[in-house]
Parts: structure tokens; C-alpha cells; sequence
């Protein structure tokens, strides 16, 4: 069994659908410790923001997953119209504290992106709204499957794209997130990097991994990870590679790639060449 299935097996995951239909004006959805929330956008489009500062433009198509039910606000123009539909989702509080507490503070999927897993919000909210037999128990097992393809994407692709789109939405988190992209190679600190976004470094640490869903130091080594395999296609010197990211040598370079993916440089630039 593959670890993602092994850490589901048991998932207990129930929803509720609780509004269908237009909004208007100023819509706030205070903190919920029991439960996350998850929003479709039918039609129109919208502004979501946080008490932490994200803005994020939604339109249609477009959903949005706070797994950990943290206070936020819908805001719609008077020239705009949306029509959206919102559920609870429930963990128990075992389940809640081992998964959903890991995950970045939302998760955003739009539908030319994320056919299958929109696909799959939008057949929740059918049949929350439908009178049929059966009907919770299809919108547990959606649910399950909605979990299933969140987590396979965050463990396909690691919660930092995930996390960047909350990340990006937040003005002081997204202008250290640029800088940090354009100078990888920089001795980034946790001062300088809280210094940067305008907090207190306790205050910076928390808001970074609540949104971005890694440490501020893990996700600089993830970045520069990242960045050396890109390097490493275009068959660059390890060497030099080593100080495009910020490692004084290739050696320093090819021991945090080792801990990092479980392979060295070369081999992983080998075994990535030979599935071409």
C-alpha cells in the first residue's frame, strides 16, 4: 500500500452543505476549530481575504479549501455579481490535528487547472442540495475523493506550489517570496527574511508556515532544490550550480540534494535523462 493510501485508509470525512446562491456586499465566516471550509464559485467573481491580509480574486470555476477553518470574509462589488455555494468539512479531532493541521492555510483550484478535482466539488453540492436516497452518503464518499485528490497533489507536487498561491496573495509574504526566487543564493536568515515581510520574527514563523505549509528555512532549501534540478537538465556544472542556489561547493550542494531527495545530483540527473 502507498503511503497516501495507508494514511487515508481510515479517513472520517463528513460535510455540510449549508448556502446555495447569490451573494452581495460583505459575507465574513468567523474561525471554526471543528471544521474547514470549502466555497465553489458558480458564477461571477469575488474577492476573498483574510484576517491575515490574503486577497485572492475568484471567479467562475474557481474553488477554495480552508482546511483548518480560519476566519475570512467574501467581498462582491456592486457592479459584480457571484453566485457560490459553501460547505462544512468535518474531521474528527484526531484525524484533524495529524492531516489538515499540515496542509498550507487554503488551498485554491480553478477548473482549467483542476478539472478532476472541480468536477468533484461541484457533485458534493449537487447532491447536498438533492432530496435523494442516499444522498449522505454520497457526499461523504465525494468527500473522501476530494481528500484523496487534494493530498495526492500536495504529495506530487509538495505543499510549497500549493502554499505559494496563499503566499502570493499576502502582501508582505509575497514580495519575501519574490525576493528569495530572484536571490536564492543569498544567505536568507529568519530576521532577515521577518525583517523583510514587516513582522516579528515569532509572528513572521507562524504566518509563513500556516500559509505556505513549510517552515521559512525549509522553504528556502526546497526552493534551491528545486532550482539545482532545473539547473541540472540544462547540464550545468555542479560546481557552478552549487553557487547559482547558495552552497559554496558542489560537495555542500550535493549532500543537501542527497538528504534532500535521497539521491546525488548526478544520479538523479542520470535516472532523469534515461526516462526521457
Amino acid at each position: 500500500m502507498d503511503k497516501l493510501s495507508h494514511l487515508l485508509q481510515n479517513l472520517e470525512i463528513n460535510a455540510e452543505v449549508f448556502f446555495s446562491g447569490n451573494l452581495c456586499g460583505i459575507q465574513r465566516f468567523d474561525d471554526n476549530e471543528e471544521s474547514g471550509f470549502l466555497h465553489l464559485v458558480q458564477s461571477g467573481s469575488l474577492t476573498l481575504k483574510t484576517e491575515q491580509e490574503h486577497s485572492l480574486k475568484m471567479h467562475a470555476g474557481s474553488v477554495i479549501f480552508f482546511p483548518n477553518g480560519i476566519s475570512h470574509q467574501i467581498e462582491i462589488a456592486k457592479s459584480e455579481d457571484a453566485q457560490m455555494i459553501c460547505a462544512a468539512i468535518k474531521l474528527p479531532s484526531s484525524q484533524h490535528k495529524q492531516l489538515i493541521s499540515h496542509l498550507p492555510k487554503f488551498l485554491y483550484f480553478n477548473k482549467l487547472e483542476e478539472q478532476e478535482t472541480t468536477d468533484t466539488v461541484e457533485k458534493i453540492f449537487m447532491e447536498g442540495f438533492a432530496e435523494k436516497q442516499g444522498r449522505k452518503i454520497m457526499i461523504d464518499r465525494l468527500c473522501d475523493i476530494f481528500m484523496v485528490q487534494t493530498l495526492r497533489k500536495v504529495v506530487e507536487q509538495g505543499t510549497i506550489e500549493l502554499g505559494l498561491i496563499a503566499a502570493q496573495s499576502h502582501p508582505q509574504l509575497a514580495r519575501l517570496i519574490e525576493a528569495i526566487q530572484k536571490q536564492p543564493e543569498r544567505e536568507w536568515s529568519l530576521e532577515e527574511m521577518a525583517e523583510s515581510a514587516a513582522m516579528s520574527r515569532s509572528k513572521f514563523a507562524l504566518v509563513f508556515k500556516e500559509t505556505v505549509g513549510q517552515a521559512p528555512m525549509g522553504y528556502v532549501t526546497s526552493l534551491r532544490m528545486a532550482m539545482a534540478k532545473g539547473l541540472l537538465q540544462q547540464n550545468k556544472p555542479v560546481s557552478l550550480i552549487a553557487n547559482e542556489v547558495g552552497y559554496e561547493n558542489s560537495s555542500s550542494l550535493a549532500k543537501v540534494f542527497k538528504k534532500h531527495f535521497g539521491i546525488t545530483p548526478k544520479k538523479w540527473l542520470q535516472e532523469h535523462l534515461k526516462s526521457r
